[in-house]
């Protein structure tokens, strides 16, 4: 068999790969427990994906005095919105590099949108309640998805092919990465994270700032 006849059985017989369907994360600290708010993607190490951001902006509110959701996933080019559910005001801002923004002292009933194009990750914040923060994860690819309380997540959707596989979480120092092929029905991907002490300013009993936990 010549090398040019045995390249294009190749290239056919990858095109004709099954679809991976859905592959599961299941993550847990250096103690055995769950892993939640964790993101996980897949990054396709052969192929060029097309990004499509949501047409809507997703949503981080400010909210009795707190960032809601904690973590939120986006693809590169996604608009957030950050409306003021409270009853004071606000001062959001990020110095992360990715998207250094910032939205001066506004009140109840007020947002403001932003555009995050940048792959990274984006820590917010409130100059006003010290204890305020959140996280935005950029990413360049379509597949990815979040930990639940039981430390599972998800990811629907990716074709058959070789990626790399990532863990993000706040409490992490750098970002794990496994190399990964998916053919058909993929056996779950198990994480063991070595976190982090969670130093979040810890709120009183006065909503005030407090010490660090």
């Amino acid at each position: 068999m010549n090398l040019p006849f045995r390249c294009a059985l190749l290239l056919a017989t990858l095109a004709w790969l099954p679809a991976a369907g859905a592959i599961e994360f299941k993550l847990t600290d250096g103690k055995g427990k769950p892993v939640t708010d964790a993101v996980v993607s897949l990054v396709p190490l052969d192929t060029e994906v097309k990004l499509t951001p949501p047409a809507a902006p997703l949503e981080i509110a400010q909210r009795d005095q707190e960032f809601s959701p904690y973590v939120t996933a986006i693809v590169a080019g996604t608009s957030v919105s950050f409306p003021n559910r409270d009853t004071v005001q606000h001062h959001v801002y990020s110095i992360s590099k990715p998207k250094k923004f910032e939205l001066p002292l506004y009140s109840p009933g007020k947002s403001d949108v932003i555009v995050f194009d940048r792959p990274g990750v984006v820590m917010v914040g409130c100059n006003i309640h010290d204890w305020m923060n959140a996280y935005i994860v950029i990413l360049a690819t379509p597949w990815f998805a979040q930990s639940d309380a039981t430390g599972t997540a998800t990811i629907t959707g990716a074709p058959a092919g070789r990626y790399r596989a990532e863990v993000w979480h706040p409490r992490l120092g750098k970002t794990e990465t496994r190399e990964v092929i998916l053919a058909g029905t993929a056996a779950p991907l198990a994480f063991t994270l070595a976190l982090k002490p969670d130093r979040r300013i810890q709120r009183g009993s006065d909503r005030g700032g407090g010490g660090y936990k």
